[in-house]
């Protein structure tokens, strides 16, 4: 009986169609590595704001498929979403239009956590606190607040101690700026995981992005880490890409993770549908590249307080660049 090899090359020959058959073969062997996988469960909740102030990094489908990628080996997830577009909610599948309860309910204190979460449709163990257009007005009335940074810190450490044993990751999404709702995203997580873009105007502004992070970790919330960085829209056939990749490597080696995620229609159709990649083509490039950067976030974690001194190694990487 052929193999599935055996049968690709027949298909494709030995032309330069035979690149095909290999890929196919590849992302097949992948597939079936990830999914016997065991995915390592953190000891305690892991906080983690997905954040870049540059726009169009993947940073909303990224929050969107690690989460959904880590709850389809059954991690407990929450997903806030913290940007006023409510991107992170439509693609999970979660109501949000102007006036359903949401994150600015809780933020203005009309709410608690626990009133205003969602069950994401596609994942028993996914469930979201949505944004809607109506938080884009909380930066200004959160500017007269006291201890403005902290409004959110305090609602999400009220409802995790409560329900600690609920949640194994708590990803927050956030807007495409350094303003108040970054802010208080930055002071309400334990980690930050920066999605970058292949390209070298994706690096531009990392420095500065570092820089704030580095301003937050000292004034407002010491405990605070940069875990990861995940490079997005890589083509490995491009050496644009290529390079791309290795200068992150080089300047932040022990937070790149190996995994890449690729160019992908698929990827970007898959909000449209209300799914994220996970759930719409889970055999698919996008899928397992997200399952991919998602097992090794996970086993990461398992030394995470290691890294605890990479705040200070951090700030004077940023500095250099």
């Amino acid at each position: 009986m052929e193999s599935a090899s055996d049968v690709l090359k027949r298909i494709f020959g030995t032309s330069q169609q035979s690149s095909m058959g290999a890929e196919i073969v590849d992302q097949n062997q992948r597939y079936r590595i990830v999914e016997s996988a065991i995915f390592p469960t953190p000891l305690e909740t892991r906080i983690i704001a997905v954040a870049n102030q540059k726009g169009g990094v993947g940073k909303t489908t990224t929050t969107v498929n690690l989460a959904s990628a880590l709850a389809s080996k059954h991690a407990k997830v929450l997903v806030i979403d913290m940007d006023p577009q409510g991107n992170a909610s439509t693609a999970l599948g979660i109501r949000h239009g102007s006036g359903d309860p949401s994150v600015y309910d809780v933020i203005e204190s009309r709410l608690e956590i626990s009133q205003a979460i969602q069950q994401c449709p596609d994942f028993d163990s996914l469930k979201v606190l949505p944004a809607s257009i109506d938080l884009s007005g909380a930066e200004l009335e959160l500017a007269d607040v006291h201890e403005r940074h902290y409004v959110l810190k305090h609602k999400v450490d009220a409802y995790i101690n409560e329900h600690s044993s609920e949640f194994d990751y708590v990803f927050i999404d956030c807007p495409p700026s350094l303003g108040l709702l970054v802010l208080n995203s930055l002071c309400a997580a334990k980690e930050v995981l920066i999605p970058i873009q292949a390209e070298y105007y994706a690096l531009e502004g990392l420095g500065q992005l570092l820089h704030t992070i580095g301003l937050v970790q000292k004034n407002f919330n010491r405990k605070l880490v940069v875990s990861t960085m995940l490079v997005t829209m890589f083509d490995r056939r491009t050496l644009l890409s290529r390079e791309v990749f290795e200068e992150i490597q080089k300047h932040y080696p022990n937070i790149v993770l190996n995994a890449t995620i690729p160019r992908a229609v698929k990827i970007s159709e898959a909000p449209s549908f209300g799914k994220s990649i996970i759930s719409y083509d889970p055999r698919g490039a996008g899928s397992i590249s997200y399952l991919e950067a998602a097992l090794e976030f996970a086993e990461r974690g398992k030394s995470l307080k290691e890294q605890g001194s990479s705040r200070a190694d951090m700030e004077h990487e940023g500095n250099e660049d």
